[in-house]
């Protein structure tokens, strides 16, 4: 059964209660009314007629029936008979006589001559015409008994039509409370009908970004409505979390498997070399020594490329760990002079210009950065044309100190700018020694700087150059302004 209907039901049993109880309490408050009329009137009927009974009247029946036509009369005398019978009567309905022996078992209070014996009223069934009379009771001063009634035919038929007219009345008070009931439920139901169409989108389309309505009204659909938005925002995040974790997986995968090939691909030629001079050695270079000085110096120089690459992937390594660098106070001014220097004496006929706007002094690992600034210079000496310009500048920019690198090279897209700092990538394609190193210079450069709280991006465009801005944090009064160099 649907809610809408037990409310219905509820309702409907709940006026029907209602109106049963309203129904009983009329009826019984009419009976009482009706009674207490007929008694009034019995009571002021019996003193004319026991005046009667003391007066010499010929025709003492047909003087109380004129007196108080249809009036029941019972005169019982001291010894117990009766001797004056008069019978109730109603305009079309039959003569009613009481027994009067269903009165002999009355009790009476003892006799007190300073006051009347009281009288007692009784509803009693007639002995003839099916009928009912409502009747007087009392004990007269000789002894007799005088039984004065009416009859209850009218008080009957008004109580029967009182229950029909409850009846109707209920019935049609029911009918009503149920239709207005109906509807009164059907419109305010009506939220959660569309809190039920929503959760139908939801479960079949698997939509979780609908949302249920209502739930900023103070009622209880409303507050079911926000407790399931709270739900479902839970629930969306829940599920976006785990799409990002294993979105992250894939990448992390994915990276994983490039690392895997790069690292074979980068491993695989020099070990081949390795593998073809001691091939050679092993073919008689030995007893050769022009032979052997060229396996030998062979073996060296890819051994240490090998050697080469397993440091700066373990220096890669090191950094993902987050191991703390060595911190000291240093002059960043003075590690890129040497830099410099050393880029200089590499490749004498580079041009490389530095402009310096303030000291700047940072804490850090002088090793570490140096080594940022030398794989920065060496990307530019390996990837650029040999009259390409290098121009490296140092200032600060309030609490920070940012480094520029730009060359007039060919320069980057914008895709590879994006990539430019993963590790294994290169710009060609082919993976030619002759083109580049191993393709983790600018990764070890990223992990070093953020390592040391900076940052780190590439600002290039096909032809226009490429440029690396690089930040880190200075140390407190750690920038003084001074002149160019």
């Amino acid at each position: 059964m649907s809610l809408r209907i037990r409310l219905v039901a509820a309702t409907g049993l709940v006026a029907f209660i209602a109106l049963v109880a309203a129904g009983i309490a009329t009826y019984t408050a009419f009976s009482s009314s009706q009674l207490r009329q007929i008694d009034d009137t019995l009571q002021r009927t019996h003193e004319p007629i026991e005046q009667f009974f003391g007066s010499d009247a010929d025709d003492l029946q047909r003087t109380i029936q004129d007196f108080a036509p249809g009036t029941f009369v019972a005169l019982e005398d001291p010894s117990g008979a009766v001797v004056l019978t008069t019978p109730a009567r109603e305009p079309g309905h039959d003569a009613l006589y009481a027994d009067l022996g269903d009165f002999a078992g009355l009790t009476w209070p003892q006799q007190d001559p300073n006051r009347d014996d009281p009288a007692k009223f009784r509803t009693v069934e007639a002995k003839s015409g099916g009928g009912e009379l409502r009747v007087r009771i009392s004990r007269l001063d000789d002894g007799s008994i005088l039984v004065i009634g009416l009859s209850l035919h009218a008080v009957r038929e008004s109580q029967q039509r009182l229950i029909v007219i409850e009846a109707l009345v209920a019935a049609a008070a029911l009918l009503l409370a149920s239709v207005v009931g109906w509807f009164l439920v059907r419109v305010g139901l009506r939220p959660l009908r569309s809190v039920e169409q929503t959760a139908l989108l939801i479960a079949d389309g698997g939509d979780l970004e609908h949302t249920l309505p209502g739930d900023d009204r103070p009622t209880e659909i409303g507050r079911l409505s926000a407790a399931l938005n709270t739900m479902l925002g839970t629930i969306r995040r829940a599920f976006s979390e785990r799409d990002a974790k294993e979105a992250a997986l894939r990448e992390s995968e994915e990276r994983m498997r490039r690392f895997v090939a790069d690292v074979s691909h980068e491993l695989r030629t020099p070990l081949a070399a390795v593998s073809a001079y001691t091939e050679l050695f092993d073919r008689g270079a030995r007893d050769r020594p022009e032979d052997l000085a060229r396996a030998m110096h062979g073996i060296n120089v890819e051994a240490g490329r090998m050697h080469e690459l397993v440091e700066e992937l373990l220096l890669l390594a090191r950094l993902d760990e987050g191991r703390p660098l060595v911190s000291k106070p240093l002059d960043l001014n003075e590690v890129v002079v040497d830099a410099i220097a050393a880029a200089r004496a590499v490749a004498p006929d580079r041009k490389i210009t530095l402009r310096v706007r303030d000291v700047v002094m940072v804490s850090g690992d002088a090793g570490r950065l140096r080594q940022v600034f030398d794989n920065l210079l060496t990307n530019v000496r390996t990837h650029t044309p040999p009259d390409t310009v290098t121009a490296i500048e140092l200032r600060t920019d309030g609490p920070i100190a940012v480094v520029t690198i730009r060359d007039n090279g060919p320069g980057m897209t914008t895709e590879q700018a994006h990539r430019v700092f993963e590790r294994f990538f290169r710009a060609d394609s082919s993976r030619s020694r002759s083109s580049g190193g191993s393709g983790l210079g600018l990764a070890i450069v990223r992990s070093i700087v953020t390592a040391h709280g900076g940052t780190v991006h590439a600002e290039t465009a096909p032809g226009r150059g490429f440029g690396l801005v690089m930040t880190l944090p200075l140390l407190a009064g750690g920038a003084q302004p001074i002149g160019d160099e």
